[in-house]
């Protein structure tokens, strides 16, 4: 007993000490500073008492578009003493902390899409949401995963999937007409738009009803809250046993979505004749029916864990897109008319959205990227180093977490000028792919190198088909009862929704 206690305690000493100050001594030796971490929370204690809310006051008046200093006053603060590259740890484990495009080009301008590995400390905490799905594996599975999926966005197959998009918005649209003429003009349209999101991806992912499709948003939208909404130590060893409910209530909403989804993919599979299908359920079960050689396909398992992450990130960034987006028209009504006037224009009166269109609604692609640089539904992205990488004089060590701060970079005034924290969308006229950025990676909305986000323009054709079926109806402007708190719940949403006033036109 004695022998087995002393084993258990020295194996805890090595993996929760030894390792860790192995690792810190090897990062500072490589040339890399940043706040001094404390065994075993790391910084985390110093982030969590800069982190309180700081909600504006209640109305649109003296709105700041600032938002890192809000949602990361820690890596504002840990900035102004360490500059844009430093070492922060969260319990044990050690973060490369980067806000300079720069360097970041140089660290990952050799580095192929399935040698980035994940930070094993978040596939540990996201599994229920995320399993193995694109954005957690990598190397050959990576390739595997992404050979599978990316003929999925072809445009041909965006093409089919962008009428399905109307009914679920018309059905949203009707509802706020109801409210308006029973005298209740004031709707919170972030709750709204991502309910409507999720049934429109749970359509165009899985040809779901309302009814299938909103089962599973819901389920996913409280594993969300359960994973991200609590006061967790990602890092801190034990950590899961410290937040023992929350772990345990997220595996059960984990199964409940996994035994959702097996349910739909094994009725699909009973049901398919063969027939091309239109859907991204049956896209990616035709490309492994396809391509059905050992090694090529996507199993049952991997199948599910694909299905949970395009259902989640799929509706999450488009409704957070729309949101912010709302946000910054009923703040600049003059973009609300010339948005509108562009529709015209470009789409007509036509109930119909004819897909090939879209492209040419060019204001709203300019609104849209100015959107995602001041209010990126994706504050962050997260890299692990699969091999010793080379900056300059610096060395990464093999194993380093890499955290990217893109909301840091997108509101960098050395990167956009003076106007940074300003709605300029007039900024991507003459530069439409960087928007004036002094640095080609200062502008990351959709993530960067090979492992950009394979379903950027299913988001961008929602976006437009979306937006423009609400301008056509209605004119948005400001409520008293908003109050301004952009908060971190993996994505960047607004803390207390957004209530708007809604007129009809």
């Amino acid at each position: 007993m004695a022998a087995s206690l002393l084993y258990l305690f020295l194996r805890l000493l090595f993996s929760c000490w030894i390792l860790p100050f192995r690792a810190y001594c090897k990062i500072k030796k490589n040339g890399f500073g940043g706040p001094t971490p404390s065994f075993p929370l790391g910084n985390i204690t110093e982030m969590k008492n800069s982190n309180n809310v700081n909600d504006s006051s209640s109305g649109f008046s003296g709105i700041s578009h600032d938002i890192h200093s809000t949602a990361f006053p820690y890596f504002a603060k840990w900035q102004m003493i360490h500059g844009k590259v430093f070492i922060y740890w969260l319990g044990t484990e050690p973060f490369l902390y980067i806000a300079e495009p720069e360097f970041l080009k140089k660290m990952s301008s050799g580095v192929l899409g399935k040698s980035w590995g994940k930070p094993m400390v978040f596939k540990r905490d996201r599994m229920p949401m995320f399993g193995s799905g694109l954005v957690m594996v990598e190397g050959d599975d990576w390739v595997r995963h992404r050979h599978v999926i990316t003929p999925a966005f072809s445009p041909t197959n965006l093409k089919a999937m962008a009428n399905s998009m109307v009914e679920p918005t018309t059905m949203m649209l009707n509802k706020w007409a109801t409210l308006i003429s029973s005298g209740q003009p004031e709707i919170d349209v972030e709750r709204e738009i991502t309910t409507t999101a999720g049934e429109i991806i749970a359509r165009t992912s899985f040809g779901l009803s309302n009814h299938k499709g909103r089962k599973v948003y819901e389920t996913l939208r409280a594993m969300q809250i359960t994973l991200f909404n609590s006061n967790r130590y990602v890092g801190v060893p034990f950590s899961k046993w410290l937040c023992l409910k929350k772990t345990l209530e997220a595996r059960k909403l984990g199964k409940e979505i996994d035994q959702l989804l097996l349910s739909i993919i094994d009725a699909r599979t009973k049901s398919w004749d063969g027939t091309p299908q239109k859907d991204l359920l049956g896209l990616l079960m035709e490309g492994s029916h396809v391509d059905g050689r050992a090694g090529k396909s996507l199993t049952i398992r991997e199948l599910v864990d694909e299905c949970k992450t395009f259902f989640f990130a799929g509706h999450e960034t488009t409704a957070l897109a729309l949101t912010w987006t709302l946000l910054l028209l009923a703040l600049h009504p003059q973009w609300q008319h010339q948005l509108r006037e562009e529709i015209g224009q470009v789409i007509g009166d036509d109930d119909e959205i004819v897909y090939a269109r879209l492209s040419n609604l060019k204001k709203m692609e300019w609104v849209m990227k100015e959107v995602l640089r001041i209010y990126s539904p994706a504050p962050n992205a997260q890299r692990q180093a699969r091999e010793d990488i080379k900056v300059d004089d610096l060395i990464i060590p093999n194993g380093t977490n890499i955290w990217i701060d893109v909301v840091g970079m997108h509101h960098d005034p050395a990167l956009w000028g003076a106007d940074v924290n300003e709605f300029r969308p007039e900024r991507f006229k003459d530069d439409n792919l960087y928007g004036g950025c002094k640095h080609k990676m200062g502008f990351l909305p959709f993530g960067f190198g090979g492992r950009m986000c394979v379903g950027r323009n299913l988001t961008m054709m929602e976006y437009k088909v979306v937006l423009t079926l609400m301008l056509r109806k209605f004119s948005f402007s400001t409520s008293p009862n908003y109050r301004h708190s952009p908060s971190i719940l993996l994505s960047l949403r607004p803390r207390h929704g957004l209530p708007l006033i809604v007129q009809p036109l």
